[in-house]
């Protein structure tokens, strides 16, 4: 049924192309996608964050819209921008909605839909990935054909890619009567850093800002620098890219979205359904349809931004998404599409026989809801050490920071924020999100919030289930099952 759906939408939207004359076509906007890897929505200027400088992102957003409670698609960047590129929620789309699996070639994506009605498609740098494409019979990676040619010196531990050339190649392909579509795919903040850049760079200790999750110690305040360094790599590029549509004379009828797949790779955060692992920075311009200075608090999902981008060419509703398009909310009209969701299965290799740890969030204004469903398993990977490491908990990446909770977890002040990280989690957690952004206080055990617990629980559930969630409708045993692409650690039984 849903490969019919999807054939019929393409069929339409091909149709539609059709009937476009060369003028009408060219007359469409280009659309720019820009994607940090690994950043969690407050750090940016634009969010008040003064210790990191992101120029760009904020023009952006002072001219155009900045989102306050946007959700990634998971806390995990492959099934994070599988659910982007094809606007379905990771447990809608199979493989594809686990890290380091594969991707169904019956699971449309936008760049196709838009290169098959006259778009010129590609992109740089990192796509959708880790996974394997060519396994399910794709030809190529579904952000499209890549621009990777250009490299440049970069300071250790970030990528070499000049971005922005191997955007200018990709214009210098572009033939002149077609609109673009570009999808610009930073490697950065990803781990691993050069320790102590952000020092060595003029950062201060005292410019960190610490989520309340993370012990406030010049350690971990010099790991937080450095991962702001990584996120002025990221924004620098997309500066020079904005410039260069600006002297061609593309940059207002260019749609603009700078987002980030999942939160900060620090414990707690990336691959946690907690504020800082599913909560990232959105902001969109395109001041042809969206006036400047537009701020929205409405929560948002991941999967809004395929049917933005292609309500933006003109084309159908997408009745083969679960998202919807986010002009009306940018457009200041009253919307009721609800609370926003995000979920996880496997992420890295870190249990027995591979087992995920699967999470379901919801947010709506006022709060996270999380949902533990196999909260026996441990959340950040099995305690135990693969081959000569010295500790496990591989769902948090090495880091100083999560070296530094292992080496002090016996001490009574630090101790406790280790624990936050890897203990076993009760099977629901509820949290305040204005009032508690580090989601320290689960009020799922509260009995003064029994109310608004029951009502937010039947609000996700009954949405999961309607939208074919295998967790709901018959345990999610499936997801043992998906072929891992990516290294496998042997582990003992929990």
């Amino acid at each position: 049924m849903r490969s019919l759906i999807l054939l019929i939408f393409i069929t339409l939207a091909s149709s539609l192309y059709s009937q476009l004359s060369a003028q009408e076509i060219q007359k469409r906007p280009n659309i720019l996608f820009a994607i940090s890897d690994d950043q969690s929505y407050p750090h940016a200027g634009a969010y008040g964050d003064q210790g990191v400088k992101t120029p760009a992102f904020d023009r952006v957003a002072k001219e155009g819209a900045l989102f306050h409670t946007c959700l990634a698609g998971s806390p995990g960047c492959s099934p994070s921008r599988a659910a982007l590129l094809t606007g379905r929620h990771t447990w809608e789309i199979e493989q594809a909605g686990t890290h380091a699996s594969s991707f169904p070639k019956m699971y449309q994506v936008y760049p196709d839909i838009l290169e098959q009605t006259g778009y010129f498609v590609g992109y740089t740098g990192k796509g959708w990935g880790p996974g394997n494409w060519k396994v399910s019979g794709r030809e190529r990676n579904p952000c499209g054909p890549a621009y990777g040619k250009h490299k440049m010196k970069s300071p250790p531990g970030i990528s070499s890619n000049d971005y922005a050339s191997n955007f200018d190649d990709f214009l210098k392909d572009k033939p002149a009567d077609q609109p673009f579509c570009f999808w610009y795919g930073a490697t950065e903040p990803h781990r691993s850093y050069d320790k102590g850049i952000g020092i060595k760079n003029g950062k201060k200790l005292e410019d960190a800002t610490v989520p309340s999750f993370l012990p406030d110690t010049p350690e971990i305040r010099s790991d937080i620098l450095d991962y702001y360094v990584e996120i002025e790599w990221f924004d620098q590029h997309l500066s020079r890219i904005l410039k260069t549509l600006e002297e061609q004379g593309e940059l207002d009828n260019t749609l603009i979205i700078v987002t980030a797949d999942n939160g900060m790779p620090f414990p707690r955060a990336k691959a946690n359904g907690y504020e800082y692992g599913v909560h990232v920075p959105l902001a969109i311009r395109f001041p042809k349809s969206i006036p400047a200075g537009v701020n929205v608090k409405q929560p948002v999902d991941f999967v809004d931004l395929a049917p933005t981008m292609l309500d933006a060419a003109g084309l159908f509703p997408t009745i083969a998404m679960s998202g919807e398009s986010l002009f009306p909310l940018m457009q200041g009209e009253s919307d009721d599409r609800g609370p926003a969701f995000s979920a996880r299965e496997r992420h890295s290799s870190s249990r027995h026989n591979n087992r995920t740890y699967p999470i379901r969030s919801m947010r709506t204004e006022d709060y996270l809801l999380v949902w533990n469903p196999r909260p026996e398993r441990w959340p950040a990977g099995h305690p135990a050490p693969f081959k000569n490491d010295t500790f496990g908990y591989y769902d948090i990446d090495a880091c100083p920071s999560k070296t530094f909770l292992w080496d002090n977890r016996n001490d009574p002040k630090i101790g406790p924020f280790f624990h936050l990280s890897v203990d076993k989690r009760p099977e629901w957690e509820l949290f305040d999100a204005k009032t508690d952004p580090g989601n320290l206080h689960n009020l799922a055990d509260d009995s003064q919030y029994n109310s608004q617990l029951s009502q937010l629980q039947k609000t996700m559930l009954d949405y999961l289930r309607k939208t074919g969630d295998p967790r709901v409708i018959d345990g999610g045993d499936i997801y043992e099952d998906y072929i891992r692409y990516s290294h496998i650690r042997e582990f003992p039984a929990d």
